[in-house]
């Protein structure tokens, strides 16, 4: 039988487009299209998919959120969790979030550079109880472990001292998961602000990255509580 799938995007084009593609897989079969998580839920109860394939946002939810709300909604019936195995694509691989995605349940995370094959490929994969990663997404997860796990050099840490009060502030944040638009709400300040201190803080650190600007914030000490 054709693995039935659910598919959740609020672009008709993006939708369109992946159905076209699995149209030509005699295996998989699109059975319903959600552009809420509202809906997404209903389709799941009525159409009892196999895989949910979503972006990374729907509807204002991040994709953590999303990734919960399909998992654990009840069943009508019983009041189980639907636990029905999730794909998100269109995920930044610089994105210190997809850690919080996989926390959450996702079984397949693909790049927004992913390929068709790539997706076919984690639909199956996690139809079979299995997992799957993009190809930019596992190079990003190993690098951010390879730079978790490596020493501060000591011009890394020399540099520590040349850090505004604000820019250790911003640095906590980041090192917190917040995104950058929850640091500018946080601090009462523009968006565009708070990207140029991220911009500053990795040039005067020499880092490439937000993952190796969370890895620098613990190794070197400057992680506390998460504030409130």
């Amino acid at each position: 039988m054709a693995l039935r799938i659910l598919t959740c995007d609020e672009r008709p084009l993006v939708r369109g487009g992946i159905r076209s593609l699995l149209a030509s897989e005699p295996d998989a079969e699109v059975v319903a299209e959600a552009v809420t998580p509202g809906q997404a839920v209903a389709a799941i109860r009525t159409h009892r998919p196999d895989v949910v394939v979503t972006s990374m946002q729907l509807a204002r939810l991040s994709g953590p959120e999303l990734v919960r709300y399909l998992r654990q909604t009840g069943d009508d019936d019983d009041g189980a969790a639907l636990d029905v195995p999730v794909v998100v694509y269109a995920v930044e691989p610089g994105d210190q979030g997809l850690a919080d995605v996989l926390r959450a349940g996702a079984s397949g995370l693909l790049a927004d550079d992913a390929s068709n094959e790539e997706l076919v490929l984690a639909i199956r994969a996690v139809a079979d109880g299995g997992a799957m990663l993009g190809s930019s997404v596992a190079r990003r997860v190993v690098d951010w472990f390879r730079v978790r796990e490596a020493p501060l050099t000591g011009s890394l840490v020399s540099e520590r001292t040349s850090l505004t009060a604000r820019e250790n502030e911003i640095l906590v944040l980041t090192a917190h998961g917040l995104s950058t638009e929850d640091i500018a709400r946080r601090l009462f300040i523009g968006v565009a602000t708070v990207r140029t201190h991220i911009y500053r803080l990795r040039l005067k650190l020499q880092l490439r990255d937000r993952a190796q600007l969370v890895s620098y914030a613990y190794q070197s000490g400057l992680m506390q509580p998460q504030p409130t």
